[in-house]
């Protein structure tokens, strides 16, 4: 193939990505009001063939935007409220004793709620670690373990999980192994006055959002092909690994901020999260080339929760966003000189 085909290729690859996520985008604006950069970081997720877990206050509209991004797709959907008292087999599902017609007694494997495309966690963080754990092997492995028999999970399968901030009594934090499986945190803050002006007249009013599918699971599965085509220059790569080094305090890359306040900084995880989620706001802006803006601009979702601070940083209540802030600072100068 000549190198002008490779190209018409390479374009029509970028435009007809482009125009299905805006299209999927422009379905959920119907229903969830403000946040656009929030909706527009968990899709990238979708597409990034990661999970995400949103952190907000009650009332926000979490819940409400997994469910709407439920009915743009074409996919099964499954909610998992979690509570002190739910069991991993509530989960994952469970092998029961059957009477046969004939009197025989068989066990059937019945599957829990982790077997749908789209599974939300509500406020995962009220269940005990035993339970948070179930998750572990569906969202590394897309698959689940019962009785020594494993089954795999159907394709695209994405776990968006949702937790309190401030409620804290009766809670179990994630453990840092489940968190770093998320591909993103996204924080949930307010709206302002006008878009709460139009959730009023969204939710109390007669007219109820009209919200279709625009996708199913072959063309998510046909989008994620896509992303891993994206080319990425080597100062891009080499720009990424430097952000991700230099949230470890012992790297001499290191703003001073981190090595005084961090015990532990991302795991490769993180730069895996840097290269996928850019790759998909680099199609989303129309490129087929992977830039250090992109990689910039996901660092916050990708890293926040992949930072471990020390006494000290947890007595002086630092904020993990402040401290990327310090390392994508400190790694500017290199992006400007590398031509991002």
């Amino acid at each position: 193939m000549s190198t002008t085909q490779d190209a018409a290729q390479a374009r029509e690859s970028v435009e007809g990505f482009k125009e299905r996520f805006a299209r999927l985008k422009a379905e959920i604006a119907k229903e969830i009001v403000g946040y656009e950069d929030i909706v527009e970081k968990v899709l990238i997720c979708l597409f990034s063939s990661g999970h995400v877990l949103l952190e907000g206050v009650p009332g926000l509209g979490k819940t409400t935007l997994v469910r709407t991004l439920a009915k743009a797709l074409d996919l099964s959907f499954s909610r998992v409220q979690f509570s002190p008292d739910l069991m991993p087999a509530d989960i994952v599902g469970t092998n029961v004793l059957v009477l046969g017609e004939g009197g025989e007694k068989t066990f059937r494997f019945q599957r829990g709620p982790i077997f749908a495309n789209i599974v939300l966690a509500d406020e995962i963080n009220r269940a005990t670690p035993k339970t948070q754990s179930a998750l572990l092997e569906a969202m590394q492995e897309h698959s689940v373990t019962v009785g020594g028999t494993t089954r795999r999970l159907d394709e695209p399968f994405f776990v968006l999980g949702t937790q309190n901030p401030i409620e804290m009594e009766g809670t179990y934090p994630l453990p840092e192994a489940q968190v770093d499986r998320f591909l993103f945190k996204l924080e949930v803050g307010y709206l302002n006055e006008e878009e709460l002006i139009q959730v009023i007249d969204r939710t109390t009013a007669t007219d109820t959002p009209d919200v279709r599918s625009v996708l199913d699971g072959a063309a998510i599965l046909e989008m994620r092909k896509v992303v891993r085509q994206v080319a990425v220059a080597e100062h891009v790569k080499r720009y990424a690994v430097r952000v991700v080094r230099a949230t470890h305090p012992d790297s001499e890359v290191a703003p001073h901020s981190i090595q005084r306040y961090v015990k532990f900084g991302s795991s490769p995880r993180g730069i895996q999260a840097l290269m996928l989620a850019g790759k998909v706001r680099a199609l989303v802006h129309g490129r087929f080339h992977l830039a250090c803006e992109d990689v910039h601009d996901v660092a916050l979702p990708a890293l926040r929760h992949r930072i471990l601070l020390n006494f000290e940083g947890e007595a002086e209540d630092m904020r993990t966003d402040v401290l990327l802030k310090d390392v994508l600072d400190s790694t500017r100068e290199m992006a400007g000189a590398a031509g991002a």
